[in-house]
């Protein structure tokens, strides 16, 4: 298989499970830690509307999904690629980093919520991931 196709598959396959740890986490956190009182965490709109509302522990979700999944999604990237797999791996980071973004400007948050997510969750995840991928 030429080098591209299987740097493009990693990048592929690593968004998919990337996405699939970070949704399973969501969902298993919704289990461990309840969300706010009236607060719907299946609607976009109720967790707008109450982030106000939400304490640093319901927070914790959220920022172990995105960080479990980048790096999961780059650890598969970073083994699948057959060429620069740093890069392939930061792809996934960058990725994740541009749904954190839209998410983050859908939702809102407190800042100092907004500057850990937005700086640990995404791209140092995926360079971690490179190096435990083999980068």
């Amino acid at each position: 298989m030429p080098p591209i196709a299987r740097n493009i598959i990693g990048v592929v396959v690593g968004i998919l499970v990337g996405g699939v740890v970070n949704y399973g986490i969501v969902v298993l956190g919704g289990f461990l830690i309840e969300p706010p009182a009236g607060v719907d965490p299946s609607d976009m709109e109720s967790i707008a509307a109450n982030i106000d509302r939400y304490k640093p522990i319901h927070l914790l979700v959220p920022f172990v999904a995105h960080a479990l999944g980048t790096l999961v999604g780059a650890i598969i990237a970073a083994r699948i690629a057959a060429t620069r797999k740093m890069a392939m791996a930061l792809i996934i980071g960058v990725f994740y980093l541009l749904g954190g973004i839209s998410m983050i400007m859908s939702v809102g948050g407190p800042l100092w919520f907004v500057a850990v997510d937005l700086l640990l969750a995404y791209l140092p995840m995926a360079a971690l991931g490179a190096k435990i991928g083999g980068a």
